[in-house]
């Protein structure tokens, strides 16, 4: 509920600021939105607020009230049947009502079951006492008026766990406070150099077992892998200081150990599956692992390869996203659409799809000009050189009508509105070959999706993982030329059966 003088300042402010809910309700922290608009409609209607608000009737009457109260204490005090006989009110409003016409029924004890509190002074003492005791830790907690347990829990925190709970000295006399205080100290110096020494030879070990960096953190490692450490480092250290170090629980230490010394049934499909990996530039993924292992006659299940696959470490680059800009401007007259997104192809040479992609490495920038088939994603025939200048596009385009020499069918060839593709070098070549040509539209990549995959592919699997720093521009291109040859030789595609394009055109009869 709020004043006459809070409501007036809100809708003064809220005209000032122009009727900007926002900001009236941030600078003022009050009211609602619909609350606010309320107020400015009824003191635009009256020039003036009510001072006071007029309550809503009560639901139900007097009458009504005291005779279920009646009937709640004549058919015994059941709320239910209330209820049920007069139809009304409510459970919570007819216990509310009951409570207001007996109040003397409602009692209700306070209490407080918590922890009894102990000066420092007196822990202090007594742990002191615990640690230089010549009578036995019971008689001393009766000497304090507590339980065993509980003095061990103030040692616990005042020195910590690893401190024993006796320090008994050679001469039979007690240490004086001091000299306690002095002793004190020096443990607990000790114990954080101990301390240190776990964590520094951990990262140690974690670098030189598990191939971590020395920042890793020790607490996301698996239960595994601080199994590995423990075995490591349980001949210089304790078991129970290692396993809370680590936090790993006895339990899961002892099964992960047995699990380790068992032999590794999977040890050959772990080398076989790392030798696949590195060899076909670190980029197939579980499907085509798997794939390869089928070839070789190694029948595992997808899972399996997964599950190896994280314990190698062997991680597939992703690609970088991109936010899509799509640009329209002017289209000057081209070709019609003819592929239109379909890139399926029931036969070979039907549809070719060709762009020119950038690559830029310390030592200069590339130019890749291919033919992509849209049967089985072979590259025709492609070109790399330092310019993206007409001879390049060109003599792809020569490389590529070879290709198709003393057949009767032509296929089209898909481009994007760059200027290489309306030069008249380009355009002769297509009318001498009888090649049908087709554009996309001006500024949209999609229209030749099926060609910019490829050199997203090529650029995941070979451009982005590497570093090119010391790489002269003859030694990308070869590295290029020889990643297309692969492409097209060995490496496999789920959707060809796990072939190639080169093997998937020889099941079927076909001359690539």
């Amino acid at each position: 509920m709020y004043s006459y003088e809070d409501r007036i300042q809100a809708v003064e402010l809220y005209i000032k600021l122009g009727k900007r809910v926002r900001p009236t309700i941030r600078q003022l922290g009050y009211p609602t939105k619909n609350a606010l608009k309320g107020w400015c409609r009824e003191y635009e209607q009256r020039l003036d607020l009510p001072v006071g608000y007029a309550g809503r009737p009560p639901k139900y009457s007097l009458a009504q009230k005291e005779a279920a109260v009646e009937h709640y204490l004549t058919h015994d005090r059941c709320i239910a049947a209330t209820m049920r006989a007069l139809g009304y009110p409510g459970r919570a409003t007819l216990t509310a009502w009951v409570r207001e016409a007996l109040p003397e029924n409602r009692k209700a004890v306070v209490g407080s079951a918590g922890r009894r509190k102990y000066p420092e002074s007196m822990k202090q003492a007594g742990v002191i006492e615990l640690c230089t005791r010549r009578a036995a830790a019971q008689a001393v907690a009766e000497k304090l008026g507590v339980c065993r347990p509980t003095l061990y829990n103030w040692k616990n925190q005042l020195l910590g766990r690893e401190a024993p709970a006796s320090m008994k000295h050679s001469n039979k006399s007690p240490p004086v406070p001091e000299r306690a205080e002095l002793e004190r100290q020096l443990e607990s110096l000790q114990r954080d150099i101990r301390q240190l020494q776990l964590e520094r030879d951990l990262l140690k070990k974690a670098n030189e077992i598990l191939k971590k960096g020395l920042g890793v953190d020790l607490q996301l490692l698996t239960n595994r892998e601080k199994t590995l450490l423990v075995d490591a480092l349980k001949e210089r250290y304790a078991l129970p200081e290692l396993l809370a170090q680590l936090d790993l629980a006895r339990s899961s230490y002892f099964y992960h150990r047995a699990r380790v010394n068992v032999a590794d049934k999977y040890l050959a499909v772990r080398q076989t599956l790392t030798e696949v990996f590195e060899l076909n530039h670190r980029c197939y993924g579980y499907r085509r692992l798997r794939a390869s292992l089928t070839r070789q006659r190694v029948t595992i299940s997808e899972k399996v390869v997964q599950r190896l696959m994280k314990q190698e470490s062997l991680i597939v680059a992703w690609p970088k996203r991109r936010r899509y800009g799509s640009y329209l401007g002017e289209i000057s007259p081209a070709p019609e659409n003819l592929i239109n997104r379909d890139f399926r192809a029931t036969a070979p040479n039907e549809k070719w799809l060709t762009d020119i992609t950038e690559f830029q490495i310390p030592a200069g920038k590339v130019y890749l000009s291919p033919v992509i088939d849209c049967f089985d994603g072979l590259v025709v025939s492609w070109t790399l050189g330092t310019h993206p200048d007409a001879e390049l596009v060109n003599t792809m385009l020569d490389a590529a009508i070879e290709t198709v020499a003393g057949v009767n069918n032509r296929p089209v060839v898909h481009s994007d509105h760059g200027a290489h593709y309306r030069w008249p070098g380009w355009l002769s070549r297509i009318g001498d070959a009888k090649l049908i040509r087709s554009m996309s539209r001006k500024g949209c990549s999609p229209d030749n999706a099926a060609c910019e995959g490829f050199f997203g592919r090529l650029k995941t699997e070979l451009f982005h993982p590497r570093d090119w720093k010391s790489t002269t521009i003859e030694q990308f291109i070869e590295a290029v030329d020889s990643y297309i040859r692969w492409h097209n030789e060995k490496r496999i595609k789920i959707s060809l059966g796990s072939l190639s394009p080169v093997e998937y055109r020889e099941s079927l009869g076909l001359t690539a």
